[in-house]
Protein backbone atom coordinates (compact mmCIF):
# COMPACT_ATOMS: atom_id res chain seq x y z
CA UNK A 1 0.00 0.00 0.00
CA UNK A 2 2.89 2.19 0.80
CA UNK A 3 4.35 1.37 -2.68
CA UNK A 4 0.91 2.22 -4.20
CA UNK A 5 0.80 5.83 -2.44
CA UNK A 6 3.80 7.25 -3.57
CA UNK A 7 3.40 6.14 -7.30
CA UNK A 8 0.15 8.32 -7.26
CA UNK A 9 2.40 10.94 -5.47
CA UNK A 10 4.96 10.83 -8.36
CA UNK A 11 2.02 10.80 -10.93
CA UNK A 12 0.39 13.90 -9.01
CA UNK A 13 3.64 15.98 -9.19
CA UNK A 14 4.26 14.95 -13.27
CA UNK A 15 1.18 15.74 -13.99
CA UNK A 16 1.81 19.55 -12.22
CA UNK A 17 5.34 19.67 -13.96
CA UNK A 18 6.18 22.40 -16.61
CA UNK A 19 5.70 20.13 -20.51
CA UNK A 20 9.50 20.59 -20.51
CA UNK A 21 9.53 18.20 -17.63
CA UNK A 22 8.85 15.76 -20.37
CA UNK A 23 11.35 16.11 -22.48
CA UNK A 24 10.30 19.24 -24.72
CA UNK A 25 10.75 22.71 -24.78
CA UNK A 26 11.14 26.28 -26.74
CA UNK A 27 14.94 24.54 -27.16
CA UNK A 28 13.68 22.05 -29.39
CA UNK A 29 11.63 24.65 -31.24
CA UNK A 30 14.56 27.23 -31.91
CA UNK A 31 16.37 23.77 -33.24
CA UNK A 32 13.94 23.12 -35.37
CA UNK A 33 13.62 26.92 -36.72
CA UNK A 34 17.76 26.66 -37.12
CA UNK A 35 17.14 24.20 -38.99
CA UNK A 36 14.34 24.50 -41.19
CA UNK A 37 16.52 28.03 -42.34
CA UNK A 38 18.94 25.79 -43.27
CA UNK A 39 16.63 24.46 -46.59
CA UNK A 40 15.07 26.12 -49.24
CA UNK A 41 11.78 27.44 -48.87
CA UNK A 42 8.49 25.39 -49.38
CA UNK A 43 5.33 27.00 -49.14
CA UNK A 44 2.62 25.19 -47.07
CA UNK A 45 0.45 22.79 -48.93
CA UNK A 46 -2.97 24.34 -49.80
CA UNK A 47 -6.46 23.28 -48.72
CA UNK A 48 -8.78 22.47 -51.85
CA UNK A 49 -9.60 25.60 -54.08
CA UNK A 50 -13.80 24.95 -53.13
CA UNK A 51 -12.40 25.82 -49.53
CA UNK A 52 -10.56 28.98 -50.72
CA UNK A 53 -13.59 30.21 -52.74
CA UNK A 54 -16.39 29.71 -50.21
CA UNK A 55 -18.18 32.80 -48.86
CA UNK A 56 -17.59 34.73 -45.85
CA UNK A 57 -20.96 33.51 -44.44
CA UNK A 58 -20.52 29.77 -45.89
CA UNK A 59 -17.16 29.74 -43.56
CA UNK A 60 -19.01 31.23 -40.86
CA UNK A 61 -21.23 28.07 -40.83
CA UNK A 62 -18.63 25.83 -39.80
CA UNK A 63 -18.33 25.78 -36.78
CA UNK A 64 -16.12 24.07 -33.92
CA UNK A 65 -18.38 21.73 -31.42
CA UNK A 66 -17.56 23.77 -27.69
CA UNK A 67 -18.21 20.10 -26.25
CA UNK A 68 -15.15 18.82 -28.24
CA UNK A 69 -13.02 21.43 -26.54
CA UNK A 70 -9.34 20.03 -25.74
CA UNK A 71 -9.31 19.54 -21.64
CA UNK A 72 -12.88 20.25 -21.44
CA UNK A 73 -13.62 16.23 -19.53
CA UNK A 74 -11.13 17.43 -17.08
CA UNK A 75 -12.76 20.63 -15.77
CA UNK A 76 -9.48 22.66 -16.88
CA UNK A 77 -9.86 26.57 -16.40
CA UNK A 78 -8.07 27.23 -20.10
CA UNK A 79 -9.41 24.83 -22.98
CA UNK A 80 -8.84 24.69 -26.63
CA UNK A 81 -11.30 24.77 -29.36
CA UNK A 82 -9.90 24.11 -32.67
CA UNK A 83 -10.27 26.53 -36.16
CA UNK A 84 -10.97 24.84 -39.46
CA UNK A 85 -9.35 25.80 -42.86
CA UNK A 86 -11.62 27.76 -45.39
CA UNK A 87 -11.74 31.17 -47.01
CA UNK A 88 -8.94 33.35 -45.68
CA UNK A 89 -7.30 30.21 -44.13
CA UNK A 90 -5.67 28.55 -47.08
CA UNK A 91 -3.17 26.06 -45.00
CA UNK A 92 -3.52 23.93 -42.42
CA UNK A 93 -0.70 23.83 -39.52
CA UNK A 94 0.19 20.81 -37.39
CA UNK A 95 -1.19 21.48 -33.41
CA UNK A 96 0.39 18.93 -30.90
CA UNK A 97 0.00 18.78 -27.15
CA UNK A 98 2.57 18.44 -24.67
CA UNK A 99 2.05 17.27 -20.97
CA UNK A 100 3.90 14.73 -18.96
CA UNK A 101 4.18 11.68 -21.21
CA UNK A 102 5.27 13.29 -24.53
CA UNK A 103 4.29 14.86 -27.49
CA UNK A 104 1.10 14.19 -29.17
CA UNK A 105 -0.24 15.38 -32.03
CA UNK A 106 -4.01 16.69 -32.47
CA UNK A 107 -5.74 14.75 -34.50
CA UNK A 108 -8.51 16.31 -36.95
CA UNK A 109 -11.87 14.73 -36.92
CA UNK A 110 -14.45 16.24 -38.95
CA UNK A 111 -17.31 15.58 -36.94
CA UNK A 112 -15.50 17.86 -34.32
CA UNK A 113 -17.45 20.82 -36.72
CA UNK A 114 -20.61 21.32 -37.23
CA UNK A 115 -22.02 22.27 -40.73
CA UNK A 116 -24.89 24.99 -41.22
CA UNK A 117 -24.54 23.94 -44.92
CA UNK A 118 -24.96 19.73 -45.73
CA UNK A 119 -23.75 19.85 -48.90
CA UNK A 120 -20.40 21.66 -48.46
CA UNK A 121 -20.33 19.41 -45.51
CA UNK A 122 -20.19 16.38 -48.00
CA UNK A 123 -17.37 17.75 -49.42
CA UNK A 124 -14.99 17.94 -46.59
CA UNK A 125 -11.73 15.92 -46.38
CA UNK A 126 -11.64 13.57 -43.92
CA UNK A 127 -8.20 14.85 -43.44
CA UNK A 128 -8.38 18.53 -43.94
CA UNK A 129 -6.87 19.81 -40.51
CA UNK A 130 -6.75 22.44 -38.57
CA UNK A 131 -5.70 26.54 -39.60
CA UNK A 132 -5.60 27.12 -35.88
CA UNK A 133 -6.97 27.46 -32.31
CA UNK A 134 -8.66 29.54 -30.02
CA UNK A 135 -7.97 29.56 -26.17
CA UNK A 136 -11.37 29.63 -23.50
CA UNK A 137 -10.72 30.59 -20.06
CA UNK A 138 -13.85 31.64 -17.30
CA UNK A 139 -13.16 35.42 -17.81
CA UNK A 140 -16.40 35.80 -15.93
CA UNK A 141 -17.98 33.17 -14.79
CA UNK A 142 -16.27 30.46 -13.33
CA UNK A 143 -18.87 27.53 -14.86
CA UNK A 144 -18.44 29.50 -18.57
CA UNK A 145 -16.00 29.42 -21.13
CA UNK A 146 -14.68 32.63 -22.83
CA UNK A 147 -12.42 32.58 -25.80
CA UNK A 148 -10.09 34.98 -24.79
CA UNK A 149 -6.97 34.63 -27.51
CA UNK A 150 -7.02 33.09 -31.45
CA UNK A 151 -4.13 32.14 -33.50
CA UNK A 152 -5.05 31.43 -36.68
CA UNK A 153 -3.85 32.80 -40.70
CA UNK A 154 -0.05 33.50 -41.19
CA UNK A 155 1.66 34.73 -37.92
CA UNK A 156 -1.63 36.31 -36.96
CA UNK A 157 -3.57 36.40 -33.29
CA UNK A 158 -5.83 38.28 -31.84
CA UNK A 159 -6.79 38.40 -27.92
CA UNK A 160 -9.15 40.50 -25.58
CA UNK A 161 -9.45 41.89 -22.01
CA UNK A 162 -12.02 40.56 -19.56
CA UNK A 163 -13.74 43.47 -21.28
CA UNK A 164 -13.51 43.38 -24.77
CA UNK A 165 -14.62 42.11 -27.73
CA UNK A 166 -12.43 40.89 -30.57
CA UNK A 167 -11.06 43.85 -32.76
CA UNK A 168 -6.92 45.08 -33.41
CA UNK A 169 -4.86 41.69 -34.15
CA UNK A 170 -0.72 41.18 -33.40
CA UNK A 171 1.41 39.15 -36.00
CA UNK A 172 4.48 37.27 -34.90
CA UNK A 173 6.88 39.09 -37.40
CA UNK A 174 6.09 41.35 -40.16
CA UNK A 175 8.47 41.62 -43.53
CA UNK A 176 8.37 44.68 -46.05
CA UNK A 177 5.50 45.81 -44.74
CA UNK A 178 4.40 48.92 -47.00
CA UNK A 179 7.40 48.62 -48.89
CA UNK A 180 6.63 48.94 -53.26
CA UNK A 181 8.54 45.62 -53.48
CA UNK A 182 5.02 43.69 -51.97
CA UNK A 183 5.23 42.46 -48.10
CA UNK A 184 5.89 39.13 -47.27
CA UNK A 185 3.76 36.53 -44.62
CA UNK A 186 5.29 34.27 -42.76
CA UNK A 187 3.29 32.01 -41.31
CA UNK A 188 3.12 29.63 -37.63
CA UNK A 189 2.90 26.50 -39.01
CA UNK A 190 2.84 23.83 -35.93
CA UNK A 191 2.63 24.89 -32.31
CA UNK A 192 2.81 22.95 -29.04
CA UNK A 193 0.74 23.34 -26.47
CA UNK A 194 1.65 22.52 -22.90
CA UNK A 195 -1.07 21.46 -20.81
CA UNK A 196 -1.69 23.22 -17.85
CA UNK A 197 -3.40 22.36 -14.51
CA UNK A 198 -7.07 22.14 -14.33
CA UNK A 199 -6.49 25.12 -11.63
CA UNK A 200 -3.92 27.14 -13.36
CA UNK A 201 -4.41 30.85 -14.07
CA UNK A 202 -1.52 30.61 -16.73
CA UNK A 203 -0.38 28.28 -19.94
CA UNK A 204 2.44 28.27 -22.19
CA UNK A 205 2.71 27.07 -25.71
CA UNK A 206 5.22 27.25 -28.86
CA UNK A 207 4.85 28.08 -32.22
CA UNK A 208 7.58 27.26 -35.41
CA UNK A 209 7.91 30.16 -37.87
CA UNK A 210 8.57 29.52 -41.45
CA UNK A 211 8.64 31.91 -44.50
CA UNK A 212 10.34 32.63 -47.54
CA UNK A 213 12.58 35.60 -45.92
CA UNK A 214 12.70 34.00 -42.13
CA UNK A 215 12.30 31.38 -39.77
CA UNK A 216 11.63 31.85 -36.29
CA UNK A 217 10.62 29.89 -33.11
CA UNK A 218 8.35 31.52 -30.47
CA UNK A 219 7.36 30.88 -26.80
CA UNK A 220 4.02 32.30 -25.71
CA UNK A 221 3.16 32.99 -21.78
CA UNK A 222 -0.47 33.73 -21.33
CA UNK A 223 -2.17 34.68 -18.41
CA UNK A 224 -5.84 35.91 -19.03
CA UNK A 225 -7.37 38.89 -17.02
CA UNK A 226 -8.95 41.93 -16.93
CA UNK A 227 -5.82 42.49 -19.78
CA UNK A 228 -4.52 39.64 -21.48
CA UNK A 229 -0.95 39.65 -21.32
CA UNK A 230 1.46 37.55 -23.28
CA UNK A 231 4.79 37.11 -22.68
CA UNK A 232 6.69 36.26 -25.87
CA UNK A 233 10.30 35.11 -26.50
CA UNK A 234 11.04 35.21 -30.15
CA UNK A 235 14.61 33.85 -31.73
CA UNK A 236 14.51 34.46 -35.64
CA UNK A 237 16.86 33.09 -38.08
CA UNK A 238 17.29 35.44 -41.58
CA UNK A 239 17.05 32.85 -44.90
CA UNK A 240 17.59 35.96 -46.91
CA UNK A 241 18.49 39.75 -46.44
CA UNK A 242 15.44 41.61 -45.39
CA UNK A 243 14.52 45.45 -46.58
CA UNK A 244 12.49 46.15 -43.26
CA UNK A 245 12.03 43.71 -40.75
CA UNK A 246 8.58 44.40 -38.69
CA UNK A 247 9.22 43.09 -34.60
CA UNK A 248 5.72 43.10 -32.57
CA UNK A 249 3.60 44.24 -35.57
CA UNK A 250 0.01 45.63 -34.63
CA UNK A 251 -2.85 45.65 -37.31
CA UNK A 252 -6.07 47.34 -36.82
CA UNK A 253 -8.39 49.13 -38.64
CA UNK A 254 -9.46 53.12 -39.07
CA UNK A 255 -12.37 53.96 -41.20
CA UNK A 256 -12.87 57.22 -39.95
CA UNK A 257 -12.98 59.13 -36.56
CA UNK A 258 -13.50 62.71 -35.15
CA UNK A 259 -10.40 64.27 -37.20
CA UNK A 260 -11.42 62.71 -40.38
CA UNK A 261 -14.28 63.86 -42.71
CA UNK A 262 -17.57 61.37 -42.57
CA UNK A 263 -17.79 59.62 -45.42
CA UNK A 264 -21.13 60.13 -47.99
CA UNK A 265 -24.26 58.41 -46.48
CA UNK A 266 -22.51 57.21 -43.23
CA UNK A 267 -24.59 58.20 -39.98
CA UNK A 268 -22.00 56.67 -37.32
CA UNK A 269 -20.04 59.62 -35.50
CA UNK A 270 -16.76 57.53 -35.75
CA UNK A 271 -15.67 53.48 -37.24
CA UNK A 272 -12.69 52.42 -35.74
CA UNK A 273 -10.73 49.23 -34.08
CA UNK A 274 -8.29 51.73 -33.20
CA UNK A 275 -7.42 55.66 -32.79
CA UNK A 276 -3.91 55.95 -32.42
CA UNK A 277 -0.54 55.54 -31.67
CA UNK A 278 1.35 55.88 -28.83
CA UNK A 279 4.89 55.91 -28.31
CA UNK A 280 7.18 55.60 -25.27
CA UNK A 281 11.00 56.79 -26.40
CA UNK A 282 13.91 55.26 -23.80
CA UNK A 283 16.39 57.68 -24.29
CA UNK A 284 14.19 61.20 -24.22
CA UNK A 285 11.49 59.70 -21.67
CA UNK A 286 8.72 61.23 -24.10
CA UNK A 287 5.14 59.99 -24.78
CA UNK A 288 3.99 60.95 -28.05
CA UNK A 289 0.76 60.22 -29.25
CA UNK A 290 0.01 60.07 -33.24
CA UNK A 291 -3.70 60.10 -34.05
CA UNK A 292 -4.77 57.88 -37.20
CA UNK A 293 -5.90 58.74 -40.58
CA UNK A 294 -7.38 56.40 -43.22
CA UNK A 295 -5.37 58.28 -46.31
CA UNK A 296 -6.19 58.64 -49.89
CA UNK A 297 -2.84 56.93 -50.70
CA UNK A 298 -0.38 54.81 -48.36
CA UNK A 299 1.21 56.60 -45.75
CA UNK A 300 4.04 54.88 -44.29
CA UNK A 301 6.02 57.45 -41.38
CA UNK A 302 8.87 56.55 -39.01
CA UNK A 303 9.74 57.05 -35.56
CA UNK A 304 12.96 57.45 -34.30
CA UNK A 305 13.66 55.75 -31.19
CA UNK A 306 16.57 54.62 -28.65
CA UNK A 307 15.78 51.68 -26.42
CA UNK A 308 12.12 52.18 -27.11
CA UNK A 309 10.18 51.76 -23.61
CA UNK A 310 6.84 50.71 -25.42
CA UNK A 311 5.01 51.21 -28.13
CA UNK A 312 1.54 50.38 -29.14
CA UNK A 313 -2.03 50.60 -31.20
CA UNK A 314 -4.78 52.40 -28.95
CA UNK A 315 -8.69 52.62 -28.64
CA UNK A 316 -9.48 55.80 -26.34
CA UNK A 317 -12.79 56.64 -27.51
CA UNK A 318 -14.77 54.17 -25.25
CA UNK A 319 -18.28 55.48 -24.98
CA UNK A 320 -20.78 53.41 -26.84
CA UNK A 321 -21.65 57.22 -27.73
CA UNK A 322 -18.75 57.85 -29.72
CA UNK A 323 -20.04 55.43 -32.33
CA UNK A 324 -23.71 54.36 -31.89
CA UNK A 325 -23.10 51.00 -33.60
CA UNK A 326 -25.11 48.31 -30.84
CA UNK A 327 -23.64 45.18 -33.39
CA UNK A 328 -19.79 46.33 -34.08
CA UNK A 329 -19.45 47.45 -30.90
CA UNK A 330 -16.09 49.56 -31.49
CA UNK A 331 -16.45 51.13 -28.19
CA UNK A 332 -15.59 47.75 -26.80
CA UNK A 333 -12.61 47.16 -29.28
CA UNK A 334 -9.61 46.29 -27.22
CA UNK A 335 -6.13 48.37 -26.85
CA UNK A 336 -2.83 46.50 -27.43
CA UNK A 337 0.84 47.85 -25.82
CA UNK A 338 4.20 46.27 -26.43
CA UNK A 339 6.73 46.58 -23.82
CA UNK A 340 10.56 45.23 -24.69
CA UNK A 341 12.07 43.15 -22.82
CA UNK A 342 15.75 43.70 -22.64
CA UNK A 343 17.92 46.70 -24.83
CA UNK A 344 16.47 46.90 -28.28
CA UNK A 345 18.92 49.97 -29.51
CA UNK A 346 18.14 52.07 -32.07
CA UNK A 347 15.72 51.88 -34.20
CA UNK A 348 11.86 53.08 -34.98
CA UNK A 349 8.65 52.34 -34.58
CA UNK A 350 7.04 52.28 -37.93
CA UNK A 351 3.06 53.20 -38.82
CA UNK A 352 1.46 52.54 -42.50
CA UNK A 353 -1.37 53.64 -43.45
CA UNK A 354 -3.04 52.41 -46.28
CA UNK A 355 -6.16 53.86 -47.68
CA UNK A 356 -9.51 52.23 -47.08
CA UNK A 357 -13.02 51.89 -48.65
CA UNK A 358 -14.67 50.11 -45.94
CA UNK A 359 -14.51 49.30 -42.45
CA UNK A 360 -13.86 45.47 -43.21
CA UNK A 361 -10.21 46.05 -44.07
CA UNK A 362 -7.58 46.29 -41.84
CA UNK A 363 -5.26 49.47 -42.91
CA UNK A 364 -3.56 50.30 -39.95
CA UNK A 365 -0.23 48.27 -39.12
CA UNK A 366 2.65 49.56 -36.79
CA UNK A 367 5.68 47.69 -35.22
CA UNK A 368 9.66 48.56 -34.25
CA UNK A 369 12.32 48.00 -36.84
CA UNK A 370 15.77 47.87 -36.26
CA UNK A 371 18.27 50.98 -38.04
CA UNK A 372 20.27 47.56 -39.43
CA UNK A 373 18.10 45.38 -41.19
CA UNK A 374 18.84 41.75 -41.09
CA UNK A 375 21.00 40.10 -43.52
CA UNK A 376 20.92 36.71 -44.65
CA UNK A 377 21.74 34.06 -42.32
CA UNK A 378 21.60 36.22 -38.96
CA UNK A 379 20.27 35.34 -35.97
CA UNK A 380 18.38 37.80 -33.63
CA UNK A 381 15.96 37.26 -30.24
CA UNK A 382 13.86 39.27 -29.02
CA UNK A 383 11.70 39.43 -25.82
CA UNK A 384 8.55 41.60 -25.25
CA UNK A 385 5.14 41.50 -23.18
CA UNK A 386 1.99 42.30 -25.63
CA UNK A 387 -1.24 43.56 -23.65
CA UNK A 388 -4.59 43.11 -25.08
CA UNK A 389 -7.72 45.48 -22.40
CA UNK A 390 -8.11 48.89 -22.03
CA UNK A 391 -6.64 51.91 -23.09
CA UNK A 392 -4.85 52.70 -19.75
CA UNK A 393 -3.05 49.52 -19.90
CA UNK A 394 0.21 51.31 -20.89
CA UNK A 395 -0.04 53.61 -17.56
CA UNK A 396 1.31 56.33 -19.47
CA UNK A 397 1.87 59.08 -16.44
CA UNK A 398 1.11 62.22 -18.71
CA UNK A 399 -2.01 63.72 -19.25
CA UNK A 400 -2.83 62.07 -22.76
CA UNK A 401 -5.07 63.74 -26.00
CA UNK A 402 -8.70 62.56 -25.61
CA UNK A 403 -10.08 64.18 -28.78
CA UNK A 404 -8.69 65.83 -32.34
CA UNK A 405 -11.09 67.89 -34.41
CA UNK A 406 -9.47 69.12 -37.83
CA UNK A 407 -11.65 72.03 -39.26
CA UNK A 408 -11.52 75.29 -42.30
CA UNK A 409 -9.33 77.93 -40.98
CA UNK A 410 -11.39 80.26 -43.15
CA UNK A 411 -14.78 79.40 -41.76
CA UNK A 412 -16.63 80.91 -39.31
CA UNK A 413 -15.45 79.75 -35.65
CA UNK A 414 -12.38 78.58 -37.87
CA UNK A 415 -10.58 81.72 -38.34
CA UNK A 416 -9.99 83.98 -41.69
CA UNK A 417 -6.90 82.57 -43.18
CA UNK A 418 -7.22 81.02 -46.79
CA UNK A 419 -5.71 77.60 -46.58
CA UNK A 420 -5.43 77.36 -42.86
CA UNK A 421 -7.26 74.85 -40.83
CA UNK A 422 -8.32 75.15 -37.13
CA UNK A 423 -7.15 72.19 -35.04
CA UNK A 424 -8.40 71.31 -31.59
CA UNK A 425 -6.96 69.03 -29.52
CA UNK A 426 -8.39 67.93 -26.28
CA UNK A 427 -5.98 67.00 -23.19
CA UNK A 428 -7.29 65.37 -19.77
CA UNK A 429 -6.09 63.02 -17.08
CA UNK A 430 -3.40 62.02 -14.79
CA UNK A 431 -1.54 65.80 -13.66
CA UNK A 432 -4.07 67.93 -15.35
CA UNK A 433 -6.70 66.39 -13.82
CA UNK A 434 -5.24 67.77 -10.42
CA UNK A 435 -4.83 71.47 -11.50
CA UNK A 436 -6.74 74.15 -11.02
CA UNK A 437 -9.14 75.11 -14.07
CA UNK A 438 -7.38 78.58 -13.35
CA UNK A 439 -4.15 77.49 -13.46
CA UNK A 440 -1.35 79.12 -15.68
CA UNK A 441 -1.48 76.17 -18.55
CA UNK A 442 0.08 77.15 -21.66
CA UNK A 443 1.37 74.63 -25.15
CA UNK A 444 4.22 74.37 -26.70
CA UNK A 445 3.34 74.29 -30.26
CA UNK A 446 5.29 73.62 -33.33
CA UNK A 447 4.79 73.10 -37.04
CA UNK A 448 7.44 70.80 -39.72
CA UNK A 449 7.41 70.64 -43.32
CA UNK A 450 7.31 74.41 -43.86
CA UNK A 451 4.42 75.18 -42.19
CA UNK A 452 3.20 77.73 -39.99
CA UNK A 453 1.74 78.14 -36.41
CA UNK A 454 -0.19 81.36 -37.07
CA UNK A 455 -1.94 81.18 -33.50
CA UNK A 456 -2.91 79.10 -30.19
CA UNK A 457 -4.27 79.23 -27.21
CA UNK A 458 -4.80 77.01 -24.07
CA UNK A 459 -8.49 77.14 -22.30
CA UNK A 460 -9.88 75.30 -19.73
CA UNK A 461 -13.76 73.35 -20.68
CA UNK A 462 -15.25 73.29 -17.58
CA UNK A 463 -18.34 71.03 -19.17
CA UNK A 464 -15.92 67.95 -20.05
CA UNK A 465 -13.55 68.72 -17.43
CA UNK A 466 -10.47 68.94 -20.10
CA UNK A 467 -7.99 71.23 -21.21
CA UNK A 468 -8.32 72.36 -24.69
CA UNK A 469 -5.60 73.50 -26.95
CA UNK A 470 -7.07 75.60 -30.16
CA UNK A 471 -4.42 76.21 -33.39
CA UNK A 472 -4.86 77.85 -36.15
CA UNK A 473 -2.02 76.76 -38.49
CA UNK A 474 -1.17 76.55 -42.69
CA UNK A 475 0.57 74.17 -44.12
CA UNK A 476 3.16 75.07 -47.15
CA UNK A 477 1.80 74.83 -50.79
CA UNK A 478 1.52 71.03 -51.70
CA UNK A 479 2.69 70.09 -48.43
CA UNK A 480 0.79 68.25 -45.37
CA UNK A 481 -0.07 70.08 -42.11
CA UNK A 482 2.57 68.54 -39.60
CA UNK A 483 2.19 69.42 -36.19
CA UNK A 484 3.61 68.85 -32.53
CA UNK A 485 2.03 69.88 -29.32
CA UNK A 486 2.16 69.66 -25.88
CA UNK A 487 0.80 71.25 -22.67
CA UNK A 488 2.63 73.03 -19.83
CA UNK A 489 2.61 74.38 -16.55
CA UNK A 490 5.86 76.71 -15.64
CA UNK A 491 8.80 74.21 -16.28
CA UNK A 492 6.98 71.00 -15.91
CA UNK A 493 5.50 69.08 -19.07
CA UNK A 494 1.96 67.85 -18.18
CA UNK A 495 1.65 65.83 -21.27
CA UNK A 496 2.16 63.57 -23.72
CA UNK A 497 3.25 65.03 -27.09
CA UNK A 498 0.34 65.37 -29.90
CA UNK A 499 2.27 64.51 -33.06
CA UNK A 500 -0.54 65.12 -36.36
CA UNK A 501 0.14 64.60 -40.16
CA UNK A 502 -2.65 65.21 -42.23
CA UNK A 503 -1.88 64.99 -45.71
CA UNK A 504 -2.52 67.92 -48.49
CA UNK A 505 -4.60 65.42 -50.60
CA UNK A 506 -7.25 65.91 -48.06
CA UNK A 507 -11.00 66.52 -47.84
CA UNK A 508 -11.09 68.82 -45.18
CA UNK A 509 -10.78 72.30 -46.35
CA UNK A 510 -14.34 73.65 -47.97
CA UNK A 511 -14.10 74.78 -51.78
CA UNK A 512 -12.37 77.79 -52.62
CA UNK A 513 -10.46 77.62 -49.04
CA UNK A 514 -6.84 76.25 -50.45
Amino acid sequence: MRGTSLVVAMVGVLLTLPASAAGFGFKDVIAKAKALAQQPYQAPAEIPKFLQNISFNDYQGIRFKPERSLWRPSGSRFQVMLVSPGLYYTHPVKINVVDSSGVHAVSYRKDDFSYADPDLAKRIPADLGFAGFKLTYPLHKPNVQNQFLVFAGASYFRGVGRDNTFGISARGIAIDTGLPSGEHFPSFVEYWLERPANDAHAMTFFALLNGENITGAYRFDVYPGSATILHVRAVLFARKSIKLLGVAPLTSMFFYGENTPRPPGEWRPQVHDSDGLLIHNGSSGEWLWRPLINPKTLQRNYFQTQNVKGFGLLQRHTAFDDYQDPGARYDERPSTWIEPRGNWGKGHVVLVELPSAQEINDNIVAFWSPDKQPEAGQTMKFSYTLKFGSSDIPDEPMGHAVNTFVGDGDKVGGGNVKGAYRVIVDFAGKPLARLSPHASVVATVSAQQDGKVLEHYVQYVAAVHRWRLSILAKPAQGKPLALRAFLKDGDQTLTETWNYLLPADNDILAKGSR
